[in-house]
């Protein structure tokens, strides 16, 4: 009788110890979760400060009469397919690899369009002497480089999510109690980002 009675208890503390470790693993992946969806967050903050700016930057580069229309409306597009994809709800971009990457693809889009814009803007002197344009590039060179600096913060973010959500022993509790947690993807250097715009005068 009281080797059974051990024996229950043994098994009482396995599983007290185990309820225990994965009470803490569960905690920590929540945790971990609610860390990638805040640097989500600050993602699309960014993406969409540069949204924002667009429709004054296309409106001051309209005043210049003779500016080449077709660069213009590659942004006004870009735009637009951004303001699509970015309309899904952001745990269906986070949960969906697909999703990220067309996500991506879009501000990859907008950010070439941008950038040839930009090429084209150096044939419009009087243009660039403009204050507001001036202020706008300014501000949209802020805005790149806060796009950088979160994209950077969220893939260090998802890096430590992904590596705590495969090490044992919390993968294990994800494959046996079925949790709801999965990897996130990362952002990736567009394809050709490394080669700077080319425009024929």
């Amino acid at each position: 009788m009281s080797k059974a009675l051990g024996c229950g208890l043994a098994a009482l503390a396995v599983i007290g110890i185990l309820a225990f470790l994965g009470v803490g693993q569960y905690n920590g992946l929540v945790g971990a979760e609610q860390a990638v969806t805040a640097a989500w967050s600050q993602v699309e903050n960014v993406y969409q400060r540069r949204a924002d700016l667009i429709p004054n930057l296309v409106a001051t580069v309209k005043g210049s009469a003779d500016f080449e229309q077709e660069t213009l409306q590659n942004v006004i597009e870009a735009r637009s397919r951004v303001g699509q994809i970015s309309g899904q709800a952001a745990e269906q971009i986070l949960n969906d690899p697909q999703r990220f990457a067309q996500f991506q693809q879009a501000q990859d889009g907008l950010s070439s369009a941008l950038s040839r814009l930009l090429v084209v803007v150096e044939r419009y002197p009087e243009l660039q002497s403009t204050i507001a344009f001036r202020d706008l590039m300014t501000q949209l060179e802020g805005s790149e480089n806060r796009i950088a600096v979160e994209r950077r913060n969220f893939n260090e973010v998802a890096q430590s999510y992904n590596t705590r959500l495969l090490r044992f022993p919390t993968n294990l509790f994800v494959r046996l109690l079925g949790w709801h947690f999965q990897a996130r993807p990362y952002f990736q250097a567009a394809a050709g980002a490394d080669v700077a715009p080319k425009v024929e005068f």
